[in-house]
């Protein structure tokens, strides 16, 4: 069932989450950007109010907060309300697909990956960022999860498990990379992209539509 709820009712503090943390913010932006194809038709799955397909170029969005798409639509973002197990599109309908800050709120992972694989093409891009369970921050979150709106029903997951369901949905890891590698209140400055995962909290992995 999506968790809808939290965002329809707080969707303006959501957006102030950005300003509040604007350096967090653009070192998730800079990180995803390597990683995010720059032509054909992208989709994010999850799209929120638009704050990260807007500035990546990723022209289409899909997320069940109707609040939300009211945001992205203002970005430009081309909006359909749907939930990540179950796209409105048909197959093959994208070059990439970008998730961001979504895994953690599907109730399915495996469903919403057989369903990322489905609307793209044949060798089609998947970028997913996440907030890795076993950082500092991802430890944080964990712990204070009932006392946050947002996140007091997620299911947060480490680097390894998206490691090992991703080649299990039929796709082809390319490649990491992570960046916030202090605390969010300490975060003041934006950091820059590192590779791999392990030592940061926000991680990024891309992988192909393997046929």
């Amino acid at each position: 069932m999506p968790r809808v709820a939290p965002f329809e009712t707080h969707h303006q503090r959501y957006e102030a989450w950005f300003e509040k943390h604007e350096a967090a913010y653009i070192s998730e932006l800079l990180a995803l950007r390597p990683f995010v194809l720059w032509e054909g038709r992208g989709i994010e799955i999850g799209v929120g109010s638009g704050r990260f397909a807007a500035p990546l170029g990723v022209q289409v969005g899909v997320d069940p907060s109707p609040a939300m798409l009211v945001h992205a639509a203002s970005r430009g973002i081309e909006v359909m309300e749907g939930v990540a197990e179950h796209l409105p599109f048909a197959g093959g309908s994208f070059d990439h697909a970008l998730v961001v800050t979504t895994l953690c709120f599907v109730d399915s992972p495996t469903q919403m990956l057989a369903e990322a694989r489905r609307v793209l093409k044949p060798g089609g891009r998947l970028v997913i960022g996440f907030v890795d369970r076993e950082s500092t921050l991802g430890q944080n979150y964990v712990v204070h999860q009932a006392e946050s709106v947002f996140y007091r029903e997620a299911t947060f997951y480490s680097a390894h498990e998206v490691e090992r369901l991703l080649p299990e949905a039929g796709f082809a890891i390319s490649a990491w990379g992570q960046t916030l590698a202090h605390p969010l209140p300490e975060t003041r400055e934006i950091e820059p992209l590192r590779a791999g995962r392990g030592q940061c909290a926000f991680v990024v992995v891309a992988a192909t539509r393997a046929d």
